[in-house]
C-alpha cells in the first residue's frame, strides 16, 4: 500500500510539473525522469485492499476464504446447538458464543468441570468459568485451521508475485523516489525561502562576500540589516565595539548566510548581493568550556586555532569570535595579532571580533586588513546593532562615564593612565548636565597624619604601613599594620586577622606607596565596619559605654 501510495504520488506530481514547463523549465524538467508504471499500479491496486490481500487476488484464494465462511457457519451452528440444547443447559455459565486463542468454546461452570467433553482452552479471572472445546466440534476445528494455512499459502504466492512485479522495475523505481526526494528538497527550501523572505543571490567565483540588507534568519524582519563588504581589496575585517553590541551576532550571520548559500538556499538579504564559493568554513565561536576534558576557555580556543591554521588556505573563510581572549590581556593580543597575520599571509578571507584595542591599530597599518566596529548610541548609551566598515570600534567605557556624571579630571586620569597619554575632557563638560557633585567626587579630607618614632634594631628593614609583604615560611600574603618594635617583630594582617612576624621572615613584595594614594584611610582594610561606625560617631560626640576595642595580635 506504501508503495501504491508512492506510484500515485508520481503520476500527480509529474502532472503538476507538465503546467510549469513554460516558467520552471529546469526543475519542471526533473519529472521526466520519473517513469509512470500503470501495470504495476494496477496490479497493486486489484491485489490489495484495505491493508489486506483481496479475496480475490487469484482464484484459489478466492475459493479457499469461501470455504473459511462455510467452515465457520458450520462451526457457529454446531455451537450453538449445543448451547441451546437442554442437555447442556444447567452445566453452562451463559448461552454465548465465545472463542479462545483462535477456537471457539463454550463457557461452562466451575463445578461441571466434567460434564461437557472436550479440551480446556481458559478460564476466567475469578476461576469461576472454564471455557471448553466441545469434542464435537473438534474436527470441524481442525479443518477450519487447514484451509487457514491453505490460505497463509495462497497469500504468500500472492505478495511473492507482486515482488517479482516491483523487482522487474527496480531501476525505474529508484530512479523515480531520488526525482521525489530532489522535489521535497526543492519544495521545502522554497517554503522556507518564502518563510524567511529570502531572495536568490550572485554566486562569484573570486570568494567575495558582498552582503546587502542582510538578516539573521532567526531574527526576522526586526533585525538590522547588516551591510558588509569583504573580498575586494582588503581580506581580513577586524571587528570591535562593546559586548552585547552584536559583533557575534554579526560574525554568526555572515557565516550562517554563506553556509547557506553553498547549501543552495536562498538568503535573508537584497537581490544585489553576492557571496563566493569558499573550499573550507573554519569557525572558531564559543569557549568550548569543558570539565570533562579538563580545558579551560583560552586552551579551547587555541586548540581550535591550531586546526584553524592547520587547514586554511587561500579558498577558505576564517570566522573567530573574541580573539585572544581567556588569558593575559597582553599575551592574549600579542598571539591575536600574530594568529590574524599568518592568516592574512595564507589569502585566507577572515572576520574576526575582538577588545584589544591594539589589534584595531595593527588593522590600520596592515595591507589587506580593515576595522569594523559596532554603532553605539551615547545618548540612549544603548547599541544599534549596526556595522560601520572602515573604522574601529572606539572604547565607549570614558564616555559612558562622562556622561552618568563622573568628573572629567578623573576620567583624564584614567585615560593617561590607559593609553599613556593626556586627553582633555573638561571641554565637553557643557553637553553633561549630571555635574552637581562633581566637586565632591574630588574633594579630598585632609587630616593629620602621625607617624611615631620606634626604636629600631640595626639591620632591620624599614617597612611602612600598608606595604604588601609575603610571609617567607608560609607564602602567604599579608599588610604590614605596625611595627617594628626593639625586636623587629611587625604586626601583619593576613586574610583578616592580624599577628606578629619577625622581619626575617617578611620579603617586600608591593610597597604600599605604590598601591595607595597619600591620603589613603587605611581603617578601610584593617578596622572592621562596626569600628569604623562607632569611630565616627565618637569623632562626634561622646556616647557613654561606646568604646572600640582593638584587636591583640597574636
Amino acid at each position: 500500500m506504501k508503495l501504491l501510495e508512492f506510484l500515485e504520488s508520481c503520476v500527480k506530481l509529474k502532472r503538476f510539473m507538465k503546467d510549469k514547463e513554460t516558467f520552471a523549465p529546469r526543475v519542471a524538467s526533473y519529472a521526466q525522469a520519473i517513469e509512470e508504471i500503470p501495470d504495476l499500479t494496477a496490479e497493486i491496486y486489484r491485489c490489495i485492499r484495505n491493508n489486506r490481500v483481496d479475496d480475490h487476488a487469484s482464484k484459489e484464494l478466492t475459493k479457499i476464504r469461501r470455504n473459511i465462511t462455510s467452515q465457520v457457519d458450520r462451526l457457529k451452528d454446531k455451537i450453538a446447538s449445543i448451547i441451546k440444547s437442554t442437555k447442556y443447559k444447567t452445566y453452562l455459565q451463559d448461552q454465548i458464543l465465545s472463542e479462545r486463542h483462535g477456537r471457539y468454546v463454550v463457557s461452562v461452570k466451575k463445578e461441571y468441570k466434567g460434564k461437557i467433553k472436550g479440551t480446556v482452552l481458559d478460564t476466567s479471572a475469578s476461576g469461576s468459568t472454564i471455557f471448553v472445546e466441545p469434542e464435537e466440534i473438534y474436527y470441524l476445528q481442525e479443518e477450519l485451521n487447514f484451509m487457514k494455512v491453505q490460505e497463509e499459502s495462497e497469500i504468500e504466492k500472492i505478495l511473492s508475485y507482486l515482488t517479482g512485479l516491483v523487482e522487474a522495475r527496480e531501476t525505474e523505481l529508484r530512479l523515480a523516489a531520488e526525482t521525489m526526494i530532489v522535489y521535497d528538497v526543492i519544495f521545502a527550501k522554497a517554503k522556507h525561502s518564502r518563510h524567511i523572505s529570502a531572495n536568490e543571490v550572485l554566486v562569484n567565483e573570486h570568494h567575495i562576500i558582498d552582503l546587502k540588507e542582510a538578516r539573521h534568519p532567526l531574527l526576522g524582519e526586526n533585525a538590522v540589516p547588516l551591510n558588509l563588504t569583504l573580498g575586494y581589496e582588503h581580506s581580513v575585517l577586524v571587528i570591535t565595539g562593546p559586548n552585547t553590541g552584536g559583533k557575534t551576532v554579526t560574525l554568526k550571520t555572515a557565516g550562517l548566510l554563506q553556509l547557506m548559500v553553498q547549501s543552495g538556499f536562498h538568503i535573508p538579504a537584497a537581490p544585489d548581493s553576492s557571496i563566493g564559493i569558499f573550499q573550507k568554513i573554519l569557525i572558531d565561536i564559543g569557549d568550548g568550556q569543558s570539565i570533562e576534558h579538563n580545558l579551560s576557555t583560552f586552551s579551547s580556543h587555541i586548540k581550535n586555532v591550531i586546526e584553524i591554521l592547520k587547514e586554511a588556505n587561500n579558498s577558505s573563510l576564517v570566522l573567530m569570535d573574541e580573539l585572544g581572549s581567556g588569558t593575559d590581556p597582553g599575551e592574549g593580543m600579542g598571539l591575536a595579532v600574530m594568529i590574524l597575520d599568518q592568516l592574512g599571509q595564507k589569502g585566507c578571507k577572515v572576520i574576526a571580533t575582538t577588545h584589544y584595542s591594539e589589534i584595531k591599530e595593527f588593522a590600520d597599518q596592515q595591507d589587506g586588513f580593515i576595522n569594523g566596529s559596532m554603532d553605539f548610541d551615547l545618548e540612549t548609551l544603548k547599541p544599534t546593532y549596526r556595522l560601520i566598515i572602515g573604522k574601529g570600534g572606539e572604547s565607549q567605557a570614558f564616555t559612558i562615564a562622562l556622561k552618568l556624571g563622573m568628573h572629567p579630571k578623573l576620567i583624564e586620569r584614567a585615560h593617561k593612565i590607559t593609553y599613556k597619554e593626556e586627553k582633555r575632557y573638561t571641554e565637553h563638560q557643557a553637553d553633561y548636565p549630571l555635574r552637581k557633585d562633581w566637586e565632591k567626587q574630588i574633594s579630598i579630607n585632609n587630616y593629620p597624619k602621625t607617624k611615631k618614632k620606634v626604636p629600631v634594631e640595626k639591620g632591620i628593614p624599614i617597612l611602612s604601613r600598608g606595604d604588601n609583604v609575603v610571609v617567607s615560611s608560609t607564602g602567604e600574603h599579608g599588610i604590614i599594620y605596625e611595627g617594628p618594635d626593639a625586636l623587629g617583630n611587625y604586626v601583619i594582617q593576613v586574610k583578616g586577622e592580624k599577628r606578629s612576624e619577625n622581619h626575617k621572615r617578611l620579603k617586600l613584595y608591593i610597597k604600599a606607596a605604590d598601591l595607595y594614594p597619600d591620603d589613603y584611610d587605611f581603617s578601610i582594610i584593617f578596622d572592621s565596619k562596626e569600628d569604623r561606625r562607632t569611630s565616627k560617631i565618637l569623632q562626634k560626640k561622646h556616647v557613654e559605654g561606646l568604646v572600640i576595642r582593638k584587636e591583640k595580635s597574636e
